[in-house]
């Protein structure tokens, strides 16, 4: 397995006045290229503060972080700005789309930030929402406005998909929907993926599932045999 992300005993904390909060606890972590990843822990277990640390939207207090071989918890602000553009796909619960843009608008933009991206059009048909171009997000569901948000990730062409809970707050069946998106994503295009998610059944279809409790790793395991999504019962 070729490591894409590797963490080496990195720590970030946190101070709120006279207090510190350790977030994450001496983390060491591999997560190898094109592998689904899952990270499973309750409320305030670090997994957020994992996946910005990754995403370069924060850095470390100490230890570091490499990913394709560049330690990216040196990088200056401008530095941390062209890699979050260049190589990582963000999706949240809440799909952070401007209401004010259409859905092939809302995609497009990753033009202005990014080398190398899809055709906008390729990336919203990849969602499925062809028909749906020149709708602004008040007219679809939250579904739909979900895969506005995974369309105008992948349009980056990036080489890490971070996940943040991205079926949080939608319906089972609609959940269902978008998870085999990203799953299309990882096993079609490579793109590794990694989701943050106190659902424990994403276990099932993950390649690797990494545990997280008060800011340690408390296990990582490698899946041979993932379920599909449509084996499991949702």
């Amino acid at each position: 397995m070729n490591s894409l992300v590797t963490l080496k005993n990195v720590t970030k904390t946190y101070s709120t006045g006279e207090r510190e909060f350790r977030a994450l606890d001496g983390v060491n972590l591999e997560i190898g290229e094109g592998r689904f990843v899952v990270v499973l822990g309750p409320s305030g277990a670090g997994k957020s503060t994992l996946l910005n640390l990754i995403g370069g939207m924060d850095i470390p207090t100490s230890g570091k972080i490499l990913v394709d071989g560049k330690d990216i918890s040196d990088y200056k602000e401008n530095e941390l700005s062209r890699y979050r553009a260049e190589t990582v796909g963000f999706i949240f619960q809440f799909y952070n789309i401007l209401p004010t843009l259409t859905v092939l608008e809302n995609v497009e933009l990753v033009k202005d930030i990014a080398k190398n991206t899809l055709d906008a059009h390729e990336a919203i048909a990849r969602v499925g929402l062809s028909e749906h171009e020149n709708k602004f997000p008040s007219q679809l569901s939250g579904g739909e406005q979900q895969r506005v948000s995974i369309a105008r990730a992948v349009a980056k062409n990036p080489k890490i998909l971070l996940c943040d809970e991205p079926t949080g707050a939608l319906d089972s069946v609609t959940g269902v929907e978008v998870l085999q998106l990203l799953m299309d994503q990882c096993r079609k295009c490579g793109t590794t993926v990694i989701v943050v998610t106190h659902n424990s059944l994403f276990a099932d279809i993950a390649d690797t599932v990494i545990r997280v409790k008060n800011g340690k790793i408390t296990s990582v395991t490698d899946n041979p045999a993932p379920k599909s999504i449509e084996e499991v019962e949702w």
